[in-house]
């Protein structure tokens, strides 16, 4: 089965239900051999394209993750990941901000953390938890320094969801390609990897009891995702709604479309000028005329 990114692409405008969105398709391989097959091939041409990226130095690409807990975004980026040379790669997990970040607008912690071009930035949860978990849970605004005639608003999260938007535009404006995917688990598969956690002890460490509470509040996440989805899926920031009831089917589809986003990027490797070819020229001589005294003072000894 050949994958399509645009099977999963949240559409400019489109209203979301994730109700009619599947937590699971149809395979893309036929076994745990072929998975990792297709996997490989994945990441070999993402690292080649990845150097690519790297030596022209065009583009900054920002991948951001967004999930329930348990979806498996640690485990995506980790595998999907894989083949990428460190150098030209940044990974940055959010969790509650700092008194000093609470100091500052809501978008201000993130963004010092944007990548250069040439590199991929990677965000595990990111500025979209201004818009989920604390439109879950507003009370965390009356800790946010928020003026209070802004707190009072109904639209507040029409503005942040506007001032997300403006911001990611103004980013493609200057060189940076932003990806967007939400691993859509469903609440059944989220409890087999919950009692997961618990069964085996070298997962015991994973499992945490404010996952359990934030699960109570299931159907507001979803509500929340919903209009977050909806109102933040631009051309040029779009969103991808990945099915990850089936973790190796999901990391296939992210990679692709990552593929797919690289691939779409016009890069390619610096060209160098008369000069510079000539001088590389003159250095490639002397080092060839270095390797052939070389050779002739040991043919010479005895």
């Amino acid at each position: 089965m050949k994958i399509n990114s645009t099977d999963f692409l949240v559409r400019p405008g489109e209203a979301i239900d994730l109700n009619k969105w599947p937590t699971r398709v149809a395979p893309v391989y036929d076994s745990k051999d072929h998975s990792h097959e297709l996997l490989g091939k994945q990441v070999k041409e993402l690292s080649k394209l990845q150097q690519l990226h790297y030596a022209s130095s065009r583009f900054a690409v920002l991948l951001i993750f967004q999930a329930m807990d348990a979806a498996g975004k640690d485990s995506t980026i980790k595998h999907v990941m894989s083949g990428i040379n460190p150098q030209g790669c940044q990974v940055f997990s959010f969790k509650h901000p700092t008194p000093s970040e609470l100091e500052h607008d809501f978008l201000w912690r993130t963004y010092q953390c944007m990548p250069e071009r040439g590199r991929i930035g990677i965000f595990n949860r990111s500025y979209y938890e201004e818009v989920l978990i604390v439109r879950v849970h507003p009370e965390i605004l009356q800790g946010q320094g928020v003026p209070i005639p802004l707190k009072e608003k109904k639209i507040i999260w029409e503005e942040r969801y506007r001032s997300i938007s403006e911001m990611e535009n103004h980013l493609y404006r200057n060189g940076t390609r932003i990806v967007k995917f939400f691993l859509h688990i469903s609440k059944e598969e989220q409890r087999k990897r919950f009692l997961d956690r618990i069964d085996k002890p070298e997962k015991n460490w994973k499992f945490s009891f404010a996952d359990i509470e934030e699960r109570k509040f299931w159907k507001q996440y979803m509500q929340a995702y919903e209009a977050c989805l909806s109102s933040t899926s631009t051309k040029n920031a779009p969103w991808y709604v990945v099915p990850a009831d089936d973790k190796v089917n999901s990391r296939l589809i992210i990679s692709q479309i990552i593929l797919d986003t690289f691939n779409s990027l016009d890069m390619h490797f610096p060209e160098l000028d008369k000069e510079r070819r000539e001088a590389l020229e003159s250095i490639r001589k002397e080092l060839e005329k270095e390797g052939l005294e070389k050779e002739g003072s040991v043919s010479s000894k005895p």
